[in-house]
């Protein structure tokens, strides 16, 4: 009996193509029928390693898969999979362009529903509606059950068995209780202050925490790489690791600290509590990683938070940035609580 196989489209953010893997992996479990066939770009493809039955087909959305004429060239690419269904979790303008090919070549296909009105009453400045919105993983797994595959998420943490990469092996060897730190995001309102971080460090102690720091480009590694010579228990991992081994060696932490930012959603992706710092943005917006709890987001209430979805808007509240409310003894305190 041939599988069903499902086109999903998801090409970017890291964060929200992370999400997508953590709904797919729930699909599987509950459809051993089903195929998947991933569009997405091809750093992100080891998000997608683990989950049986799935391919993981790259765009090159600047190079041959640039504009309407290559879309229509990643179309035909496509059919060559023999879909029956197209799954569109992106609902961007290359994503509807190349939806529609597949629509007027008679396809059955399913659209993310962003639920844009909903998300501009949440961040507008006057009259703002705070209140919870839809996650976003149950809106992409609105999409499978709109195709006839129905879903139900666990919304639960799952522990994995991955190996430790070699060149962190020495640090997973002791007893220190290890701390994931993902202190970078895209958008600068939502990075906690920087010098708080040292805060952070100085107060737990260096023989018993070790702390691996995430996420970033050439200035995020010098800014790590400068903690981790001030600092005896300070990793920088930044640009030492391929994706696959970043997320082998979160899944063997006891915690992760991360911004609204996708080192939340890694850390899902593989078993590992977070505790998250909200500014600009808000956890309402459905962006929550996967399986973790309201409870670990670290925020503080005002009523011009959130100005944003995605953090890409100042979000001024008494005079500072909201992030900036947040202060080095809350995160402290919640760590502390958290590995008690």
């Amino acid at each position: 009996m041939k599988k069903a196989r499902i086109l999903v489209t998801r090409f970017s953010a890291m964060g929200d193509v992370a999400l997508v893997a953590s709904v797919l992996s729930e699909l599987q479990a509950q459809h051993k029928n089903v195929e998947l066939i991933m569009i997405t770009r091809p750093q992100f493809a080891a998000f997608f390693d683990d989950i049986p039955h799935l391919i993981v087909h790259p765009i090159f959305p600047d190079e041959q898969h640039k504009g309407p004429k290559g879309l229509w060239r990643l179309f035909n690419e496509l059919k060559g999979y023999d879909i029956d269904y197209v799954a569109d979790l992106h609902n961007n303008i290359r994503s509807r362009i190349l939806t529609l090919f597949f629509k007027t070549a008679g396809y059955r296909l399913a659209i993310l529903d962003k639920a844009r009105h909903q998300k501009k009453a949440l961040t507008r400045k006057r009259g703002k509606t705070l209140k919870q919105l839809r996650p976003t993983v149950e809106r992409y797994a609105d999409v499978f059950r709109n195709l006839g595959f129905p879903l139900k998420l666990s919304h639960a943490l799952k522990a994995q068995n991955r190996p430790i990469p070699v060149k962190f092996e020495n640090d997973l060897q002791t007893s220190a209780v290890r701390i994931g730190i993902a202190p970078f995001a895209q958008h600068a309102y939502k990075v906690w202050p920087l010098a708080n971080w040292q805060r952070v460090f100085q107060t737990f102690s260096a023989s018993r925490y070790t702390f691996f720091i995430f996420g970033g480009g050439k200035q995020e590694y010098e800014i790590a790489k400068a903690w981790e010579n001030e600092f005896s228990n300070v990793r920088n991992v930044i640009g030492s690791l391929p994706l696959r081994e970043e997320l082998d060696l979160i899944s063997h932490l006891h915690l992760m600290i991360s911004m609204d930012s996708s080192g939340m959603h890694m850390a899902s992706l593989v078993g590992i509590r977070t505790l998250s710092i909200w500014g600009a943005t808000h956890p309402y917006a459905g962006f929550l990683g996967y399986g973790q709890s309201m409870a670990d987001c670290i925020q503080v209430a005002h009523a011009n938070r959130p100005s944003s979805i995605y953090g890409n808007k100042s979000c001024m509240c008494n005079g500072k940035e909201a992030i900036e409310l947040v202060t080095a003894e809350m995160v402290i305190r919640k760590m502390q609580e958290a590995i008690a």
